[in-house]
């Protein structure tokens, strides 16, 4: 009796949390970016000083906008063939950088091995409650994120770097050489995303391959 009473306790427990989470499949994001380190080159920090970034889930795809001063860089990414294209404009230079899936895994393959620890902080964020963790990369990089379990989307890969992350990053750092970026949610909004988001531009960009990419300075 008191094995099954156990049982009954364990059942509504996991039954009320998994109602208390909120599996969506559409939802769009904004983040507001911040650099919190100097850089030796203070061009670098003007260019992401100020910027934001727009997510988009919808199903399988995901886009991901970062617009600032000085640059502008769209992602879009498919987590059922795991290929994106990317849409990069500087000083007037568009291209369009197809990827496919070892591309993408290439790209970030820095992320793998990544782990979660949490600590006892938590603060809110948009409205939601978030539990601090300190991401580790094999690196021995290290960086501080604020996530809330209360959204999973069910489109994990929609960002490579926290596809094992319990819940939904609403504030993160970013490392980049000398260079930290804090990534703040200012909104979150979970109407449909309209198809059109996912849709690729059919003239105006210069094409060019993930390989052929890297070999340029842009």
């Amino acid at each position: 009796m008191k094995k099954f009473t156990l049982l009954l306790v364990i059942s509504t427990l996991w039954t009320v949390f998994v109602q208390a989470q909120k599996k969506i499949s559409e939802l769009t994001m904004v983040y507001d970016a911040s650099v919190s380190t100097g850089s030796a080159d203070p061009k670098i920090a003007d260019a992401f000083d100020g910027a934001t970034t727009t997510v988009y889930i919808k199903g399988n795809m995901s886009r991901s906008e970062m617009v600032s001063a000085l640059f502008s860089s769209t992602t879009i990414h498919d987590s059922k063939t795991g290929s994106a294209v990317v849409l990069r404009e500087v000083s007037g230079q568009k291209l369009l950088i197809r990827m496919t899936a070892q591309n993408w895994a290439e790209k970030n393959k820095r992320y793998n091995g990544i782990t979660f620890t949490n600590t006892s902080e938590t603060k809110t964020i948009a409205g939601y409650k978030c539990t601090k963790a300190t991401a580790s990369l094999t690196d021995g990089t290290v960086f501080t994120v604020y996530y809330t379990s209360d959204i999973i989307p069910e489109n994990r890969d929609y960002d490579y770097q926290f596809r094992n992350l319990n819940g939904l990053p609403l504030e993160y750092e970013l490392v980049q050489g000398k260079l930290t970026i804090k990534y703040t949610v200012s909104s979150i909004n979970m109407n449909p995303v309209p198809v059109s988001k996912f849709d690729l531009p059919k003239s105006g960009y210069r094409e060019m391959t993930y390989e052929e990419s890297k070999k340029t300075s842009l």
